[in-house]
């Protein structure tokens, strides 16, 4: 039996991440043949092999994807086969060296058609796979890895060309797939996990062009059809547009929660593909060989006082935490931080709403991207000075995931224990539109971080000694168009660790009504956000610039009390109030808006509960 086999009789393995991705993070652009670096650039390609073999990689696949005939001759290196790839395994080779990981020959597609849909012929084809796979394996590599085929049928050329030139070699066959699980010619999973196993490969699986939620459910669906070990490497989510760039927002954290996913699954052979870095295949490493340890010993692990540090139940952590808990009630007001550094005006409104009974205020963080004072220092003044419980909201617009940890750590011992976990609004929406963001993470990959947090562990799994006690929360949209992808994040932050939601402001039941349905099986209590309209104009710009759900009804009744700003307030707290009521047996709490800093108003929203229940 082959070392590779071997060694995945014995458990999982992980493979490295993407080579293209750091390439052009290196400054190489995408027109150059990425390939030919081997030789021209060796040093800078031996250097990610390195960073991966660090990272704790136990496969390393060597740069040579596209390094056939037909890619090759797209940049005039056609003659220059045996040498590209003779270079990519030396490189990964010598990376590997004094590690125990083992290099995969990297073998892509074609990049064209074959008959009968092309005008390459199957033989030529077969040819082409075979000059290079020969190669690969007199090189030395440990496996072929057949990767990102859209094509089964392209795929099965490649699988006979590996057989033809290298027998004794184990042949891992992925191919790329869409959301719903197809290969690019619409092949299912059931079908061409069938094919493939029929075909003689020693390991199916998927790679490329989806994350690892999509992912996940087609190696369930191949896990139905072949006792094949599986393999899945997917990209680091959906490429996103952010400031202009396409950048992958998955986080090494959620990567890693899905690496444990896929083991559960039956995955053997695990890692990343686009987007994917050694930063996410440390944390899969880390989340890896935490199941190991778990699936050995947990009895052990739970039985030792001193291994992890103590973790505080939900009640435990705050006033909020533990209404949350016992199923209460919750009431909190929004009090947006001053432009200035004199927060007088909010710490009077801050006493004065706990003087009404308000549960909780939350704070948030630089709403609509404007300069405001630090949302932090306005927690810690209010908690301080005026014995009411914050909510602080925290984005992942302005930091990189180590100054994230850092300010949660800092929130942490200075007592601030409720969070809601944002992205948070891009600077171009805010009064300084040049001002850079960094989004290292989106919301959901700063719950999985929260949630270390909260074990004790920092995103590398480090232990940072005692646990935070943080309430996690979390936005929700019912609103949004798009109602099946927010339903889908939804589930990936209470998958990630969250404990409740508030949403967008309210002004349609109908999609409240809807939405919780919907999430009704995540077991997270939700609020619901209240938002008393000032005008008219107030109410058609969250419509149609804030892209909240507001029916035609609501604007005709604002815009028939439009004859006074007195009138206009006074409509708007009064279909606030009609809001609050109709969807208090719907969720387990509210947040208030407080527009143009008129708290008296948002109270007079939340007595509405108090009336009710001395009318019953």
């Amino acid at each position: 039996m082959s070392l590779f086999l071997e060694r995945l009789n014995r458990g999982p393995v992980l493979c490295d991440g993407a080579m293209g991705t750091l390439l052009y993070a290196k400054g190489v652009f995408i027109n150059r043949c990425y390939d030919e670096l081997n030789v021209s650039q060796p040093e800078m390609v031996g250097a990610i092999h390195a960073e991966y073999a660090k990272a704790g990689a136990e496969v390393l696949e060597t740069n040579t994807f596209g390094a056939n005939h037909y890619r090759l001759l797209r940049h005039g290196f056609e003659t220059r086969v045996r040498e590209i790839n003779r270079a990519g395994v030396q490189l990964a080779r010598a990376a590997a060296a004094g590690s125990e990981a083992m290099v995969a020959g990297s073998v892509g597609p074609l990049g064209l058609r074959i008959e009968p849909l092309g005008k390459i012929a199957r033989e030529e084809a077969r040819a082409a796979f075979r000059a290079q796979i020969e190669v690969l394996s007199e090189e030395g590599v440990d496996l072929i890895l057949l990767e990102t085929f859209g094509y089964v049928d392209e795929l099965h050329q490649a699988i006979l060309a590996a057989r033809d030139v290298a027998p004794g070699l184990p042949i891992v066959a992925e191919v790329t797939i869409d959301d719903e699980g197809n290969a690019l010619d619409g092949t299912e999973p059931e079908a061409f996990g069938a094919r493939l196993t029929d075909f003689g490969v020693d390991v199916v699986g998927c790679n490329c062009s989806i994350g690892p939620a999509a992912m996940l459910d087609t190696m369930e669906r191949l896990r139905s059809v072949t006792s094949l070990p599986l393999a899945a490497q997917p990209n680091a989510g959906m490429p996103r547009s952010v400031e202009g760039r396409n950048i992958y927002l998955c986080s090494p954290e959620y990567m890693a929660s899905y690496a444990r996913k896929f083991v559960a699954a039956g995955v053997s052979l695990v890692g990343g593909c686009c987007g994917t870095t050694p930063e996410h295949i440390k944390a899969m490493k880390a989340a890896l060989r935490v199941g190991e340890a778990r699936a050995s010993s947990f009895q052990v692990t739970l039985a030792s006082a001193t291994t992890a540090p103590a973790v505080k139940p939900l009640a435990e952590r705050s006033k909020l935490g533990k209404k949350l808990a016992a199923g209460e009630f919750v009431t909190m007001v929004e009090i947006v931080p001053p432009k200035g550094s004199d927060p007088a005006k909010e710490l009077a409104a801050a006493k004065y709403l706990r003087g009404v009974g308000i549960d909780a205020v939350n704070i948030p963080d630089s709403p609509r991207a404007s300069a405001r004072m630090g949302n932090q220092a306005l927690c810690n003044l209010i908690e301080r000075e005026c014995g009411i419980e914050t909510v602080l909201h925290y984005t992942c617009r302005d930091r990189n995931v180590l100054s994230i940890q850092s300010d949660l750590l800092g929130a942490c011992a200075l007592g601030l224990n409720n969070l809601i976990c944002i992205t948070g609004d891009p600077p171009k929406l805010g009064n300084y539109p040049d001002a850079t963001a960094v989004f290292d993470v989106d919301a959901i990959g700063l719950v999985n971080i929260v949630h270390n947090l909260n074990l004790g562990v920092d995103i590398g799994a480090n232990p940072i000694g005692s646990a935070t006690s943080f309430v996690i929360g979390v936005g929700a949209n019912p609103g949004i168009t798009d109602i099946d992808e927010e339903v889908r994040r939804f589930e990936y932050k209470c998958e990630a660790g969250a404990h409740y939601a508030v949403t967008q402001p309210v002004f349609d039941l109908r999609l409240l009504e809807e939405f919780m349905r919907r999430v009704e099986h995540c077991h997270i209590p939700v609020m619901a956000g209240i938002w008393p309209l000032t005008s008219v104009r107030n109410a058609e710009f969250m419509r149609n610039e804030l892209r909240v759900s507001v029916p035609d009804e609501i604007l005709t009744r604002m815009a028939g009390a439009s004859t006074s700003s007195e009138l206009a307030r006074a409509e708007g707290v009064l279909i606030a109030r009609e809001m609050l009521m109709e969807v208090r047996s719907l969720v387990q709490g509210v947040q208030v808006s407080a527009p143009l800093g008129k708290f008296a108003a948002a109270v007079d929203v939340i007595e509405a509960l108090g009336e009710r229940a001395q009318g019953s």
